[in-house]
């Protein structure tokens, strides 16, 4: 009885590992079947080599690099000047990283050294075989997106809190630099944009690549900004409204309509009050007295008061970069803080502080430095070709309903 017990649970034994190793046969062939993604990389599928990475040490030559991942019969010189003749290797920067592509047998095969130059760029020098160096580039993808925002804050707040970086929010404030006093802004005010974002090795973040359309609105009026191409030829484009204009303000030539240059802009100019030689950092128009005096371009005012030199005066903020001032008022229309547009009056001409006759002396900053406005290259504001309006609103219609169908959304409501 027992041998027969001992039989059975051996045939028993026998029938489980056989059963196992079926299904272990079974599981290595659905393994087998299964194939691992590629990851390509440089040019090689990375699932089949092992990567050596590290970064360019101070005070490293090209040689501490390559000369241990040399194969027998290759040379360091050799390596050198295969290397430098697509990219000098004066321009090896220390804090840059770079890697050695090795093959997975059991010497560990060097295939290639590989140099990130920049986040695009990357020099390669194939190991294996004849040296040989390429100057190549990461593939670059582009991903259409959308965002929106409502400001509680300040735009960059508000941007931020749609995931946007600091590059969208720059470009977002370029656009609307000439149109939009970022320092104004309101609560409530709004933006909606669809843009273009580049990614490297579809993986990492590059920057904005476009802002196809915009839509900025502040005191309860939107300002839409369309990205257009005019000239395809000579790359030119610029962001245009919804009626073809452009965003981009100009400043007018003068702030009155003159008959005359009374003084320009000098380094070192007699003084016709003070009876001295002195700088003279503004240029006047002679005008009659209550002559219109109006802001060259839209801003806030900044300053509206009385000096004795400057009589009466004003100045305005355009943005970040431009300032402008405009004194010997006979009277001042505009107060501080408030805003005013291209064109609008903002005081009369007079001969108030140090004047000897009715003229406005115009006044012009970059950058808080005084300069002479018409030795600037400032910006222009061509309106859209009238023979590419047609075109130009078949191109918007499109992406104007697209931005139009787009929710505003308002974090701060949701929390």
């Amino acid at each position: 009885m027992k041998k027969l017990i001992a039989l059975a649970f051996t045939a028993c034994l026998i029938v489980l590992t056989s059963c196992n190793d079926n299904e272990e046969t079974k599981d290595l062939a659905v393994l087998e079947q299964i194939k691992i993604a590629p990851v390509y990389l440089y040019g090689y599928d990375l699932n089949n080599y092992n990567v050596v990475e590290d970064t360019v040490q101070s005070g490293a030559t090209f040689n501490d690099l390559i000369a241990p991942h040399l194969v027998q019969g290759q040379s360091a010189y050799e390596a050198a000047i295969t290397m430098d003749s697509v990219f000098p290797l004066r321009k090896i920067q220390a804090g840059k990283p770079y890697k050695i592509i090795k093959r997975k047998d059991k010497a560990g095969t060097p295939e290639a050294f590989i140099y990130e130059a920049t986040r695009m760029e990357y020099v390669q020098l194939k190991l294996t075989g004849q040296l040989e160096a390429k100057a190549n580039q990461h593939p670059l993808t582009v991903r259409r997106k959308t965002a929106s925002g409502v400001i509680h804050s300040t735009l960059s707040e508000a941007m931020e809190e749609e995931g946007l970086g600091m590059s969208a929010i720059y470009e977002l404030s370029d656009i609307y630099k000439w149109t939009i006093d970022f320092f104004k802004l309101q609560e409530g005010d709004k933006f909606k944009m669809i843009y273009q974002e580049r990614y490297i090795n579809d993986s990492i973040y590059a920057g904005i690549e476009a802002i196809d359309v915009a839509v900025f609105e502040t005191g309860g009026k939107p300002y839409y900004a369309f990205d257009y191409v005019t000239d395809s030829i000579k790359g030119k484009r610029d962001y245009y409204s919804d009626k073809g204009t452009t965003l981009r303000n100009f400043f007018l030539k003068a702030p009155v309509n003159y008959t005359r240059i009374s003084s320009r802009y000098s380094g070192n100019r007699f003084h016709p009050v003070q009876k001295r030689w002195k700088a003279h950092r503004g240029t006047d128009y002679a005008a009659g007295y209550g002559t219109p005096i109006v802001s060259t371009a839209n801003g806030v005012v900044t300053k509206s008061g009385y000096t004795r030199g400057n009589g009466n005066y004003v100045k305005v903020r355009h943005n970040g970069t431009y300032e402008t001032q405009y004194l010997h008022m006979t009277k001042r229309l505009v107060k501080v803080g408030q805003s005013v547009a291209q064109g609008q009056t903002i005081g009369t001409v007079g001969s108030t502080g140090l004047a000897t006759g009715p003229h406005v002396c115009y006044r012009f900053w970059v950058n808080g430095v005084q300069v002479d406005p018409y030795k600037q290259n400032l910006p222009s504001a061509d309106p859209l070709p009238k023979d590419q309006m047609s075109l130009f609103q078949k191109h918007i219609e499109p992406l104007k309903a697209e931005i139009d169908n787009l929710p505003y959304k308002d974090t701060a409501a949701v929390l």
